[in-house]
């Protein structure tokens, strides 16, 4: 039981990678708050299966792009459960086009969800856990945060920002007790991936050396690492399965 007693908050938990965290957090012992985007019953039924493994539960719909609403229920988290021990910063969402063709509105929405989202929540847990002189954020890239990718500028320049996020505050946290450190899957078979071209899945496949793209469980372990006792000597740190997709 590797988080046991621990609050875990994670965004965008009903689904895909947030739920497998979610359900691998709560197997390990922590409670588990999350927050969704208009997605009630997958949530209800992912609490319900966090609640079937003994653990506490609860979540709320919120854009992560509006920091109001985020700030609100990382209150209300700490007056319900606890104060937060692990944030898994996952919420996402991306508008592929070509470069030309994003507009303004695409590329605000973007970088509102992803970046602007991610550093505000980081924000507003962060000085409860250096209070208590403990803490672990994990913010959630991509493999395109290093690599880039067609059609994908906007969601590309975030996620590499995210990385540059995880790497400056780190220097700021971890000699208070905060660990920060950062996930960049690669493709992973969930919602996201799935609204992808089937000619552009099938060839991505075909380039990847491992043959397939990942389970949402496979980057949930990588998340359990750096949340548990085992992940103590990471900071700063960007952990990529990605199958073989970037290699460094």
């Amino acid at each position: 039981m590797k988080l046991q007693g621990q609050i875990a908050l994670i965004t965008g938990g009903s689904r895909g990678i947030g739920r497998a965290t979610a359900l691998a957090f709560a197997r390990e012992g922590a409670d588990i708050a999350f927050t969704h985007l208009n997605d009630d019953a997958k949530a209800e039924e992912t609490a319900e299966e966090i609640r079937a493994l003994g653990r506490r539960a609860m979540h709320r719909s919120a854009d992560a792009a509006d920091i109001a609403a985020t700030r609100a229920f990382v209150a209300d988290v700490e007056t319900g459960l606890g104060p937060i021990d692990v944030l898994f910063n996952n919420a996402g969402m991306n508008i592929r086009k070509p470069f030309e063709a994003y507009t303004e509105d695409d590329f605000d929405r973007l970088m509102a969800v992803h970046l602007k989202g991610m550093f505000f929540m980081a924000q507003a847990v962060y000085p409860a856990m250096v209070a208590r002189g403990k803490g672990c954020i994990i913010n959630v890239a991509s493999q395109r945060g290093l690599k880039g990718a067609v059609n994908s500028a906007p969601y590309s320049a975030a996620k590499a920002a995210i990385i540059g996020l995880t790497r400056s505050l780190s220097w700021e946290a971890a000699p208070k007790g905060v660990r920060v450190n950062a996930v960049a899957p690669g493709p992973v078979d969930t919602d996201l991936t799935a609204t992808m071209d089937p000619a552009d899945r099938e060839a991505f496949i075909a380039a990847l050396p491992v043959g397939r793209f990942g389970r949402p469980e496979e980057i949930a372990a990588t998340a359990l690492l750096l949340a548990g006792p085992d992940g103590g000597f990471f900071v700063g740190a960007t952990l990529s399965p990605n199958g073989g997709d970037v290699m460094h």
